[in-house]
């Protein structure tokens, strides 16, 4: 049964698809106080906003294929994240081993200058070279590296990126559905008419219903194509290309804080990164695919290309064996089928239909450049009454983001001093994912066991209830794969042990038709 909610759901602007750029156009939408659904079809960063190499830069290599605009933007926006999320978001510094026979030292050198020249650098380091037998990144490398490269760029927590988004946008009044499909899009007069559909998979819990609103836009990300109103917006002359992007996590390879870009044969790069204090990220691939439910897991060719890539360069010889985790997410890129996908712009495109009910399907893009995508976007609608509205997210914290100093590891040491009981592992957790909102999990505890349950180490009972009070946690995937990355140290017992204790405490029997009302009265 579909429920028609008529005059009661309308909203101003409906966007479909939770991953970064339809989390931070809503929030960008709801607090230039427009009324916003955001609906998900699984969960918020459950694709490839929380499968990408956790980096806000500005793409150094983009600079050989001439795509100085995306990167020129990238390293503006690098500056805006950072000022404004600073607990998830914080400065690394990579290093690049120098082999001649890939690309010259000059070129390497113009790149660099020219990136710095692009570049805001109020908060970061710039370039330089260096003596890879003096410096603290050349003890793993092999010994006919002797010189380098170092550069600055960002560390993000993506999918936490997505989800902050999602609670701003909700704390400015939106209605956020995960789990929850558009099924269908009709267009008539000045409205659309949006069916939304949500299936509970712990149960049998199946509604439906129907809203209306002034304008759409279609964020999907890989599923662009397949909403009503997808493919026909863009120009023929740039087709959609769908690209799988895969990276393999193995136990740490070297203890310096440092990132290291290496350069491939077939002229990409791969980027060698510290991860979760004990591991080590590596990627990614470039695979093109026919259809976004094409097979998402990477294949061996994959693995070995990664572990080829880095044992090129590194003493420690990386096998797939040693891969005790992996992880792949698609993405639109723009281009005919004849170019490399590594050549191919990581800018974003903009489809517009602008009848009297518009929509905005979007096309590409990167972490980095989400928020100048949310404006541009809300430009599109500005002849629209009451969208026309001065642009404010440049300045916006995101929650958790009142950290102070802007050190994450400071405000780590802040959090340990004024909780003592805690380790200074998992106040460095609490820091790096919540920010000062760790006071909320924190607050009422004077001791260990004030925490609850500790499903795994560092996972207690009052973390997993914050996450499913506030942030949208349905699952143990949701909590240990998006939300944290708790998952990548937990057993199969210690997963079920969660899921068990999830299943005894959600409460699932609220219908879409209560959620969506919520939502148009908040």
């Amino acid at each position: 049964m579909t429920i028609e909610l008529g005059e009661r759901g309308i909203f101003d602007l409906v966007v479909i698809g939770g991953g970064i750029n339809g989390a931070g156009i809503a929030r960008d939408a709801s607090g230039r106080g427009l009324k916003v659904l955001l609906c998900e079809k699984d969960d918020f960063a459950g694709h490839a906003s929380s499968a990408s190499t956790k980096l806000v830069h500005g793409g150094l290599r983009y600079l050989e294929h001439c795509h100085f605009g995306l990167v020129r933007h990238s390293l503006r926006e690098r500056e805006i994240l950072l000022k404004n999320s600073p607990h998830i978001i914080w400065p690394l510094r990579f290093v690049l081993p120098h082999d001649r026979s890939l690309r010259p030292k000059w070129l390497i050198r113009a790149g660099l200058f020219l990136y710095d020249s692009l570049a805001p650098m109020h908060r970061l380091e710039k370039s330089s070279q260096i003596k890879l037998q003096q410096h603290a990144a050349g003890g793993p490398l092999k010994s006919q590296y002797r010189h380098g490269f170092a550069y600055s760029d960002c560390w993000v927590q993506d999918s936490r990126l997505v989800i902050l988004n999602v609670a701003a946008a909700e704390a400015f009044g939106a209605c956020v559905l995960n789990r929850t499909k558009c099924m269908d899009l009709k267009r008539e007069e000045n409205y659309w008419w949006v069916t939304l559909d949500r299936h509970g998979d712990r149960s049998m819990l199946k509604d439906a219903c129907r809203i209306r609103t002034r304008a759409v836009v279609n964020a999907t990300g890989a599923w662009v194509g397949s909403m009503p109103q997808g493919l026909d917006q863009i120009d023929s002359q740039r087709p959609v290309r769908l690209i799988r992007g895969s990276h393999i996590v193995v136990r740490k390879l070297f203890d310096h804080p440092y990132a290291f870009i290496f350069q491939t044969i077939d002229r990409r790069v791969v980027f060698c990164i510290p991860y979760e204090r004990d591991f080590t990220l590596i990627g990614t691939t470039e695979r093109a695919l026919d259809r976004p439910d094409d097979d998402g897991e990477i294949s061996d060719s994959e693995i070995e290309y990664l572990c080829q890539a880095v044992n090129r360069y590194l003493e420690t010889t990386v096998n797939p064996d040693d891969v005790v985790w992996t992880f792949s997410g698609v993405r639109t890129l723009c281009g005919d089928g004849d170019t490399e996908a590594s050549r191919l712009s990581r800018d974003y495109t903009l489809g517009f239909d602008d009848s009297l009910a518009p929509i905005v399907s979007v096309f590409g893009g990167k972490i980095t450049t989400y928020r100048l995508l949310a404006e541009d976007v809300l430009e599109r609608f500005r002849d629209l009454e009451g969208f026309n509205r001065p642009k404010w997210t440049h300045d916006g914290l995101l929650p958790g983001g009142d950290i102070g100093t802007g050190d994450i590891r400071e405000y780590a040491s802040l959090l340990a001093m004024q909780y003592s009981w805690i380790t200074p592992d998992l106040a460095s957790h609490y820091a790096s994912h919540y920010g000062t909102n760790a006071h909320c999990i924190l607050m009422n505890s004077t001791k260990s066991g004030d925490l609850g349950r500790e499903f795994s180490p560092n996972l207690f009972q009052a973390e997993v209830d914050y996450l499913i009070e506030h942030e949208y946690a349905n699952f143990p995937e949701d909590i240990i794969w998006r939300r944290t990355r708790h998952g990548i140290r937990m057993n199969p017992d210690q997963i079920n042990g969660l899921r068990r204790y999830m299943d005894s405490v959600l409460d699932f029997s609220e219908n879409l038709e209560v959620a969506v009302n919520a939502g148009i009265h908040s």
